[in-house]
């Protein structure tokens, strides 16, 4: 299993993810019209031209999208209860079709739960950042993280 348990999540730790990706026009016009989201700057190139970005802004869901899902091979997977929330998403420069992104993500904090003693609570701090070293999405997130099994430790011994 590739996701850290909740022990290994030590706050202070950085994770650099090994997976980047390129947008391409068909990440941005599929994510945007499934969402049913309109924006002429997201699909609209005469439109865009004319705005101050000068060309398409990708969809900045999709960025948050896409930097949630670089994470969870070196965090989480297999080792979450779930998501609890996002808090203070910010969106510092925009994408643009043709960008690669890469990300990194920070261990704020983490505690145990109250609910369930077999899982703790861990706070993440994503970045996502392009070709030219711009960050472009940052977002503080919540996820239940379940405990290293008892068991875990003697089936790898």
């Amino acid at each position: 299993m590739a996701g850290k348990w909740f022990e290994e999540l030590e706050p202070g730790m950085v994770i650099k993810h090994e997976v980047t990706r390129t947008v391409t026009e068909t990440d941005n016009l599929l994510f945007t019209v499934l969402g049913h989201n309109d924006q002429p700057l997201h699909l609209d190139v005469e439109f865009a031209k004319k705005s101050p970005h000068g060309a398409i802004a990708v969809n900045s869901l999709w960025t948050l999208n896409l930097i949630g899902g670089i994470s969870v091979r070196n965090t989480t997977l297999g080792t979450t209860m779930g998501n609890l929330g996002y808090d203070e998403i910010r969106f510092p420069n925009p994408v643009r079709i043709g960008d690669t992104i890469h990300g990194e993500t920070h261990i704020v904090a983490r505690r145990e739960s109250k609910k369930y003693p077999n899982a703790g609570i861990v706070t993440f701090k994503d970045i996502g950042i392009n070709q030219k070293d711009e960050i472009v999405v940052t977002a503080i997130r919540n996820g239940m993280v379940y405990k290293k099994p008892a068991d875990s430790a003697e089936a790898q011994g």
